[in-house]
C-alpha cells in the first residue's frame, strides 16, 4: 500500500499525486492519441461519442456531483450549443471561434434559467430545470426561421480559413483536445476557492454561508460553468450526428445526462468519463443481449428504459458512489489484502447535523 507524506500546500493540491498516477494517466493519453490508428471507424466514433459526452458530464458533474445541484433540463442547454454551432458553421466562422462561443451563449442561457430557479431547493429545483427543457424544446420546434423546426437543420463539418475537418481522425483529435483541457480546467477550479465554495454548499448551506459564502452567486456560478461545458459538447455533439432536431434534446437526453453522473460516481471528475463509456456502451451491450432474449421481450420497445432503470436502481441501493466509487473500493481492497475488512469504506454523513434537521 502506498503512504504519502506530504511536506507542503503545493504537494496536496497537486493534480498529480504521485509517481504512479502520472505514469497511468500519461499511459491513457497515448492510447487515446493512437486511437485512430487501432480502431476501426466505428469504434472511433464511439470512443468520439464517450469524450463528447464526457466533456458534457464534466458541466453537470460540476453542477450536481459538486455543487449539489440537479438539473432536469442539461439537454435543453445542449441543444443551445448545438444550434449555435451549427448556425455560426453555416456563416463561415471558424470553429475555433464559434466552440467557444456557442458555450458562452449556452452559459448565458443557463444563467438566465439559473436566477430563478434557484430561489427553489431539491425537487422543486428539478421541476424549474425540467419546465425548461420543455420549454426550449418547443422553441427549437416553433423557431423554424432559425433551426428549421422539426424539419431538422443540417450541420456541415467544422473549417477555418478554408481548412474543413473531413476525416474522423481528424474530428477525434479535436474532440479529445477539448476533452483534455475541459479535464485540466475543471480539476484546477476545484483547487481554487471557488471549487471549494461549490463543496462547501453542497455539504452544507449554513456552514458555507458561516465562512462567508455568497450562496445565490456560487450557486448561479455552478450553473453559469456547467452550462459552458453543456454548450462546448453541444457544438461538438452537432458536428457527430451532422442532423439536428428539437427531438434530440428533450426530457430522455436530460435523463440519460443524469444516469451519466449517477453511474459514474457523483463527485468525480472519473466518474463523468466513466458514465459517457456506460451511456455510450449500455446500447450496444442491450442491442447484443437481444440475441439471448425471447422475442417478446427483445421486441419490446421498453427494453432499454427498463434496462437502465434496474442498473440505476442496482446502483442506488448498493453502490451510490457508482462505478468509480466501485473501483476504488477494489484499488483498496487489493492494497490492504489479506488485510482489507468490510465496512471499511462504509459511507459517511456529509451534512451537518442542524442541516440535516431543517
Amino acid at each position: 500500500m502506498r503512504f504519502l507524506f506530504k511536506t507542503s500546500y503545493d504537494q496536496d493540491i497537486d493534480l498529480v499525486k504521485h509517481g504512479g498516477q502520472r505514469f497511468w494517466y500519461a499511459l491513457l493519453l497515448v492510447v487515446l492519441f493512437a486511437a485512430p490508428w487501432w480502431l476501426e471507424s466505428y469504434g472511433l466514433s464511439q470512443l468520439t461519442l464517450m469524450l463528447i459526452y464526457g466533456v458534457v458530464g464534466l458541466g453537470l458533474m460540476l453542477l450536481a456531483g459538486f455543487t449539489g445541484l440537479f438539473s432536469m433540463g442539461h439537454a435543453g442547454l445542449l441543444g443551445v450549443g448545438a444550434y449555435a454551432q451549427a448556425l455560426m458553421n453555416a456563416q463561415g466562422w471558424p470553429f475555433f471561434l464559434t466552440i467557444p462561443l456557442a458555450g458562452l451563449l449556452a452559459a448565458a442561457v443557463g444563467v438566465v434559467v439559473a436566477l430563478p430557479s434557484l430561489r427553489v431547493k431539491g425537487i422543486y429545483l428539478a421541476i424549474a430545470t425540467l419546465s425548461f427543457g420543455f420549454i426550449i424544446e418547443e422553441v427549437f420546434a416553433r423557431w423554424q426561421s432559425l433551426t428549421g423546426g422539426n424539419a431538422g437543420l443540417l450541420v456541415s463539418r467544422p473549417q477555418a480559413f478554408g481548412w474543413v475537418l473531413e476525416s474522423e481522425r481528424e474530428f477525434y483529435f479535436l474532440c479529445l483536445t477539448i476533452a483534455v483541457l475541459s479535464c485540466l480546467g475543471v480539476l484546477n477550479l476545484l483547487r481554487s476557492p471557488t471549487g471549494r465554495a461549490f463543496v462547501a454548499v453542497r455539504d452544507s448551506e449554513i456552514s458555507a454561508q458561516c465562512m462567508g459564502i455568497h450562496l445565490a452567486r456560487t450557486k448561479t456560478l455552478s450553473f453559469a460553468l456547467s452550462a459552458l461545458l453543456a454548450g462546448i459538447g453541444g457544438a461538438l455533439y452537432a458536428h457527430f450526428i451532422t442532423f439536428l432536431s428539437p427531438g434530440d434534446f428533450g426530457i430522455l437526453h436530460s435523463i440519460d445526462l443524469l444516469l451519466l453522473v449517477t453511474i459514474g460516481g457523483l463527485g468525480s471528475v472519473h466518474g463523468a468519463f466513466l458514465g459517457a463509456i456506460f451511456l455510450v456502451a449500455a446500447p450496444q451491450a442491450i442491442s447484443q443481449l437481444k440475441d439471448f432474449l425471447p422475442d417478446h421481450i427483445a421486441q419490446a420497445p421498453g427494453l432499454k428504459a427498463a434496462v437502465y432503470g434496474l442498473v440505476l436502481i442496482a446502483f442506488v441501493m448498493f453502490e451510490p458512489r457508482g462505478i468509480y466509487g466501485r473501483w476504488l473500493k477494489i484499488r483498496t481492497w487489493l492494497q490492504l489484502f489479506p488485510f482489507y475488512r468490510r465496512g471499511l469504506l462504509a459511507r459517511q454523513k456529509s451534512y451537518q447535523k442542524s442541516e440535516r434537521l431543517r
